[in-house]
């Protein structure tokens, strides 16, 4: 099949130098979820696949479909005020208290043509203390979202951001500042420590390609890091980093089923203090995808998992089979929007001493309550269980996050935001955390955006 042939070879071409990707975003309009391959083509847009939430590496959009638009160029300036209860940790066995004022500059460029869809955002961030100025910090976050299409079937897609910042207490609207993913890959940023400096990274690269009707196959990779400048912040974490790379092939039996199977690879990799511990993974997985509506889908994956770890002394090296599995559900509409996922894989440490096996749970919902205001939840349980047979049980353990905020529209172009956000964490062999597990914050910020059309 000369189809099948162009497809393998681009795939192999396009993933060969890098393990890299997180996926894409889609041309306007999107569907419920996953890449839709219908713009400049010779088939009807009814022929075209999605690539399903186990295998596209996408978040979910918490946006409600009328508020997505595409080709404008926004801007704006956002000011944040919070108190947070848990600042830097405990001090003489009480934790430190403070009030932080946050001042965010945003500059985005969202650009689609019936061949690409290309999103340039940067947002710096300036956050000033009122007892600990020794903690003032100029953040940066820097995304770049890119997708093409090759030919009528063939679709490139890259996306990289870059992150420094100090915790992510410092977002301006931690609504949003989480993505709820569907497939079985991505980054573990479970382990928060209160207000630390951090440099992340997260990037990929995917091709995806339908190479007849009702069939597509696809390859990507993903790359992440996480770098703690400061160590003497955070005592019991480490720096640590990933490659991963997947293949799948996925089929269409019906107009709103698709069931598929990916081959996964990961390097996982953490820097403790006085050695180096890395696992290698294998595993071959089953999915399944079904879109009863054009908003609505529901995913459920799994199949077999094998580890092979070198962990740092005393801990001696480990090989095992475990299971993975995992599911979600995403619902966007006109005034809401909603998505829950799980998880069960073995994932990086994000932090902690080494890989973990991973359960999580994460959770939004957005929800229009008038016209001009709007309010959100967004949650997350993580358990963090070390591999290796000999990792002492103090060294596990979980995170639990919550933020629940208001939005009201003043106006045009200013927004104000009211939230509340609870983190509890039980890491008792991490410093940083162990002596005051709890952290609470409440905040409000006023912003102001604007938007220009392109091309009018």
């Amino acid at each position: 099949m000369p189809q099948m042939r162009m497809c393998l070879a681009l795939i192999v071409l396009a993933v060969a130098p890098v393990w890299a990707q997180e996926g894409s975003t889609s041309p306007q309009p999107v569907p419920a979820y996953g890449v839709d391959t219908s713009a400049d083509n010779t088939k009807s847009s009814g022929d075209r696949m999605l690539t399903p939430p186990p295998v596209s590496g996408q978040t979910y959009p918490i946006a409600f479909t009328s508020e997505e638009r595409s080709n404008y160029l926004r801007g704006g300036m956002t000011f944040t005020s919070a108190y947070t209860d848990n600042a830097v940790g405990a001090v003489n066995g009480h934790p430190v208290s403070d009030v932080s004022y946050s001042l965010a500059p945003s500059l985005a460029l969202d650009e689609t043509t019936p061949r690409s869809h290309l999103l340039l955002t940067y947002a710096p961030g300036f956050t000033f203390y009122q007892r600990l100025s020794s903690r003032n910090e100029a953040d940066q976050n820097a995304l770049v979202e890119f997708e093409y299409r090759l030919s009528p079937y063939v679709t490139f897609s890259a996306r990289d951001r870059v992150q420094k910042s100090s915790s992510v207490f410092n977002q301006p609207d931690l609504a949003s500042s989480g993505g709820v993913s569907g497939g079985a890959e991505g980054a573990n940023f479970s382990v928060n420590a209160p207000i630390a400096d951090q440099l992340s990274n997260l990037g990929n690269l995917g091709l995806t390609c339908q190479f007849s009707l009702n069939s597509m196959i696809g390859a990507a990779g993903t790359f992440t890091n996480l770098h703690y400048p400061n160590q003497a912040q955070v005592p019991g974490l480490f720096d640590s980093s990933s490659q991963a790379g997947l293949a799948f092939y996925s089929l269409r039996v019906s107009k709103i089923n698709y069931f598929g199977a990916t081959y996964e690879y990961q390097r996982l990799i953490s820097y403790p203090t006085g050695g180096i511990s890395e696992t290698q993974t294998h595993a071959a997985l089953l999915f399944y995808t079904v879109y009863p509506t054009p908003r609505l889908s529901i995913s459920l994956f799994g199949g077999p998992q094998h580890s092979d770890s070198v962990l740092p002394a005393p801990v001696l090296p480990a090989r095992e089979w475990t299971p993975a599995a995992g599911g979600s559900v995403s619902w966007q509409g006109q005034s809401n929007s909603f998505a829950l996922s799980y998880l069960h894989s073995i994932a990086g440490g994000g932090g902690l001493l080494g890989p973990v096996q991973l359960d999580s749970v994460n959770a939004s919902v957005r929800q229009r309550i008038a016209k001009t205001l709007s309010g959100s939840l967004t949650g997350g349980y993580a358990q963090n269980d070390l591999l290796g047979k000999f990792v002492a049980g103090p060294s596990n353990g979980h995170s639990i996050s919550g933020t629940a905020s208001l939005q009201q529209r003043l106006g045009q172009h200013m927004n104000l935001q009211l939230g509340y956000t609870r983190l509890h964490q039980d890491y008792s062999d991490v410093a940083v955390i162990s002596s005051v597990p709890n952290t609470n914050r409440e905040f409000v910020s006023l912003s102001y955006q604007f938007a220009a059309a392109l091309g009018r």
